[in-house]
């Protein structure tokens, strides 16, 4: 039986490149060999597509270093509407084949990758892809539209307001008062498209709220300014259903964050001692039953498909959702596949059950 052709693309041009780097290592370290022929493809920061090396310690976050895709000389051809064949031209001008691809799967994270501009790309090409949609990876990395959608199904989310860049530079007083009905500090301020916490501050002083605008603003043209809630954080991770069955939702996980303001970027990948990831996360049953039932109404509120994780606050008035990530992390050590393996599912068959989701349920 012929191995099926997987295309792993990570990578890209947003400031999450090193962690979908991270993320490819991951799965290069775990895919199932006998069932599938991994093609490795890198995109650079500057968006070239490139072929690399298929070896998960060149790409794995070790000792703080940050892998980077690099430009070597070959680039990607891709395939035609009807044709499946990847090649690549080198500086020569020479075009050799890579081989037929049967299936995408892109682990890149944050704008370019995991906004639906991938996912559309892929559509035209008429290529399988793992994960969600373009509307539901659209939907998924914008806060503001996200918010909307679940606040339109009656879940429930974190207060917040949306300041764009052009109203912060004209009118800076506007945004202030509608910050001010937020009902005052701790603030979250973040870049309305990003991920990882990148570009994320925590406010606990007015006098600081503008720089931590200027920072969200430095990722994205548009700002949410979240009020911080008291309460724990746990998350849930979200599979597509198989057959036309409803999306399957993980055990809980939560996040305890010791010695920073926040779980911030260093928190997640540079500063393991300073979380602790508890799965699964203690909770009563009638708890855990309402947030499986939240997660997986989120997941359908976007028309997610595929996989997500869901990010909530378990406050004194119950669950709240925090946000959605249709390309969640995917290393060994990350919460979305730790959350599965202690819901009886192991990395590598994780991988798997995604390929075949993506060919069963080709968008």
């Amino acid at each position: 039986m012929s191995k099926l052709r997987v295309l792993l693309l990570f990578g890209g041009r947003s400031s999450e490149h090193s962690i979908s780097c991270a993320t490819a290592a991951g799965v290069m370290g775990a895919i199932d060999r006998n069932r599938f022929e991994l093609v490795p493809i890198g995109v650079t920061k500057a968006g070239q597509m490139v072929p690399v090396a298929d070896e998960p310690s060149r790409w794995a976050l070790t000792s703080g270093e940050l892998p980077v895709v690099e430009f070597e000389g070959r680039k990607c051809i891709w395939p035609d509407l009807g044709d499946r064949e990847l090649r690549f031209i080198d500086e020569n001008g020479s075009i050799q084949s890579l081989g037929e691809i049967d299936v995408v799967f892109p682990v890149l994270h944050g704008p370019y990758g995991e906004d639906g501009t991938i996912q559309g790309f892929l559509e035209l090409l008429d290529i399988p892809y793992v994960g969600n949609g373009v509307f539901a990876s659209a939907a998924g990395m914008d806060k503001e539209f996200t918010k909307a959608l679940f606040q339109a199904a009656g879940i429930p989310v974190t207060p917040h307001v949306v300041i764009r860049e052009k109203q912060w530079l004209d009118d800076p007083e506007s945004a202030l008062e509608k910050v001010s009905k937020l009902g005052g500090t701790p603030l979250f301020v973040k870049p309305a498209r990003a991920g990882s916490s990148v570009g994320v501050s925590k406010v606990t002083n007015m006098d600081a709220f503008a720089d931590a605008v200027a920072l969200a603003l430095e990722n994205d043209n548009k700002v949410v300014v979240e009020h911080g809630l008291v309460g724990r954080e746990v998350e849930c991770a979200v599979l597509g259903g198989r057959h036309g069955a409803r999306p399957r939702v993980s055990v809980a996980g939560e996040i305890v964050v010791k010695g920073r303001e926040f779980y911030d970027f260093e928190a997640k990948y540079r500063d393991e001692a300073s979380v602790d990831l508890i799965v699964p996360a203690q909770l009563s049953a009638e708890e855990l039953s309402q947030m499986q039932s939240i997660a997986r109404r989120a997941f359908e509120a976007i028309g997610g498909s595929g996989l997500a994780r869901v990010d909530f606050f378990l406050t004194a008035d119950g669950f709240m959702v925090n946000e959605i990530n249709t390309m969640p992390g995917f290393t060994p050590l990350s919460m979305f596949p730790s959350l599965w393996q202690a819901s009886g599912i192991a990395y590598a068959d994780l991988i798997s059950e995604l390929i075949d989701l993506a060919l069963e349920t080709k968008h």
